[in-house]
């Protein structure tokens, strides 16, 4: 299902973005091709005929373009060498040449309008989103009450317990799609938003809509270590000259992920407190390159993972600003064999149910460790690389497995708790 549809503008009025701005922006464009029609001067700006010669007649009365002929019932046309001229002296301002930008008033009121908090989140959606991991009784309950909020959620417990697994899985909950901008326009400045590599675009159903927004999927983003105080800023490009939202702006209306939450440049504390009021009023404060100042709604399912207590990495006061928090624990024996039969039928594989039983017994009475759900997909993936090695089938039984134990795990450590790392545990480290 997609929210609702968004009408094409039919005058430059009615883009809600500044005149000059979309003149300059059509004059850049076509500096940049040796000729093109109209028609491709409005696919490449997004809108529709009537506001594109609305942009042409201004750029034609100030020569910055010439008529070149006609083709398939439209001009084609291309740069003056004033136009040229001109066009060099923009780049050198920005060198956005893409989809023309909306407004910001514009973006915010879609925004809310799709948030996280509008959203029904079916059972059985969750339900399917989560099917391929062996969650503990209640989990799934739990994270659709979560969802629900639309707010925040603190996942914590061992590692390897599936946390990371978990909240990137969530998102698939979600059966609404949302519409998300090329681009946005702030104090005659471009902000870039839409990003292929944060955002799957879905079918819009029709095409008469404003061309200028993108119907995708609920955004995904996930961040871990790398996370810093730059990256939640505006991302401004010297070489290029304008803006890229940050990451946090582009999974808007959707789920935003802080991996390994604890483990980032940024210290737990500073990023709390930075996302304070976001977290609570549902805005956030940007920068502009020139210090200005703007909101734009902060609707994001936010996500902390974490294998350190929660109460070491923040106060009472901030924890009461995140709702929701569930601990995600080692496996029962049944949850293990369960998981250990899945990563099986994974690979193709009968379960050796023999094998199974002598690795529970292996884990907890030689290891002395806590059955953790990582252990039989990793474990696999031991196996199958001994098998490789060797040329050899790719074989799951005691004596694999027992090699792959032996590989795997640290001749000696403790059982891990919640605070202690992979290295403490004994354990490579596992992406969940």
């Amino acid at each position: 299902m997609v929210s609702p549809q968004l009408a094409p503008p039919q005058t430059i009025l009615g883009t809600g973005v500044p005149k000059a701005l979309l003149q300059d922006l059509a004059t850049k464009i076509i500096a940049l091709n040796s000729d093109m029609s109209l028609l491709e001067l409005a696919e490449r700006l997004c809108l529709g005929p009537a506001v594109v010669e609305e942009i042409f007649q201004f750029v034609r009365k100030e020569q910055l373009c010439e008529v070149k002929g006609m083709v398939a019932g439209t001009y084609r046309i291309a740069v003056t060498e004033h136009g040229r001229k001109k066009a060099t002296e923009l780049l050198s301002v920005s060198q956005y040449t893409g989809p023309a930008p909306v407004s910001l008033a514009e973006y915010s009121s879609r925004v809310r309008v799709q948030s996280t908090q509008k959203t029904t989140i079916l059972d059985k959606d969750l339900v399917g989103a989560l099917q391929h991991l062996v969650l503990q009784s209640g989990i799934v309950t739990r994270l659709g009450i979560a969802m629900t909020s639309g707010t925040a959620l603190f996942l914590y417990g061992p590692s390897g317990c599936g946390k990371s697994s978990v909240a990137g899985s969530v998102a698939a909950a979600y059966r609404d799609d949302v519409w998300i901008p090329y681009a946005i326009e702030v104090d005659n400045q471009i902000i870039t938003v839409y990003d292929s590599g944060v955002h799957t675009q879905s079918d819009p159903g029709s095409e008469q809509v404003d061309k200028r927004w993108v119907c995708c999927k609920r955004p995904l983003v996930t961040v871990g270590g790398e996370l810093t105080h730059i990256a939640l800023e505006l991302q401004f490009n010297p070489a290029n000259r304008y803006c890229d939202a940050p990451l946090h702006m582009k999974a808007n209306n959707g789920v935003f992920i802080v991996d390994d939450f604890g483990r980032q440049h940024i210290r737990p504390a500073e990023l709390l407190n930075r996302w304070m009021t976001p977290l609570e009023r549902q805005i956030e404060y940007l920068s502009l390159p020139g210090g200005r100042k703007f909101t734009i709604p902060f609707d994001v399912f936010v996500v902390f993972a974490t294998n350190v207590d929660p109460s070491r990495l923040a106060d009472e006061a901030f924890l009461r600003r995140i709702p929701n928090k569930i601990k995600l624990d080692y496996a029962t024996t049944t949850q293990f064999q369960e998981i250990f039969r899945q990563a099986c039928a994974e690979l193709s594989l009968n379960c050796d149910e023999v094998a199974l039983d002598y690795l529970i017994r292996f884990i907890t009475t030689e290891l002395k460790r806590p059955l953790c759900p990582c252990y039989p997909r990793d474990l696999m993936r031991q196996i199958s690389w001994a098998a490789a090695y060797r040329r050899e089938e790719f074989r799951v039984d005691k004596q694999s497995l027992e090699e792959a134990c032996r590989n795997y795990f640290l001749e000696t450590a403790k059982p891990q708790g919640i605070g202690e790392s992979c290295e403490d545990h004994g354990c490579l480290k596992h992406p969940i």
